[in-house]
């Protein structure tokens, strides 16, 4: 292709040959100083797109990294978004297994509780009942004795038929032995019997421990 440049139009009036029946040499300069004059604008034109073509291209460019830049950025974005799924997932099941576990012993110490509180309970009710049989034993006794001691008291209330006086000691000084005095004998009984009780409490907290251990 050649290049041809508005001066190039412009000078070539002259180099045309003349002839008789030739055209009209003032058309044809006017017709090339037109095509010069259109040949002038469509060279700054074409060097206007020329630039504006370069610098569209350097914004592709521009965008073209941008955009690679975001889909990098994209993707790293993705994968610390799966990562942090995946470490709230571990740290989730990290709760829900510690809560478990603690629930569970929490559990375990309650039924333990539980029982430890059930077996002193039934120890109570056992040391209950001893109590109230071995105090009930008590009292029937000291009723049953101080049933046989009024009846005793009421036959030597009574005056013998033969009217004789009862005899006297043959020594003076000497004393008639006294009848025991049945509030104090069941006293010193009550004592004898609270402190085998205890005794028999101690026995039986010491063999609980025994099995427990």
């Amino acid at each position: 292709m050649i290049d041809l440049t508005p001066l190039d139009v412009r000078k070539k009036k002259g180099d045309f040959r003349r002839t008789v029946r030739g055209y009209d040499t003032e058309l044809v300069d006017d017709f090339l100083d037109m095509v010069a004059e259109r040949l002038e604008e469509l060279v700054k034109q074409n060097v206007a797109l020329t630039e504006r073509s370069e610098h569209l291209q350097e914004q592709v460019a521009s965008y073209r990294e941008r955009e690679r830049a975001l889909n990098e950025a994209l993707v790293t974005a993705q994968q610390l978004r799966a990562e942090a799924q995946a470490q709230a997932d571990r740290e989730a099941e990290l709760l829900r297994r510690e809560a478990q576990s603690q629930a569970e012993r929490i559990i375990e110490e309650g039924q333990r509780a539980y029982r430890e509180i059930g077996r002193e309970i039934e120890a109570l009710q056992l040391r209950r009942r001893q109590f109230v049989r071995a105090f009930r034993t008590l009292l029937d006794r000291y009723i049953s004795e101080l049933e046989v001691e009024e009846a005793r008291l009421s036959e030597s209330i009574e005056v013998p038929s033969t009217g004789t006086a009862p005899e006297r000691s043959g020594r003076m000084g000497e004393q008639a032995p006294q009848p025991a005095d049945p509030a104090e004998q069941a006293k010193a009984e009550q004592g004898e019997w609270l402190s085998s009780l205890v005794g028999e409490g101690e026995q039986e907290d010491d063999a609980d421990d025994a099995v427990e251990r």
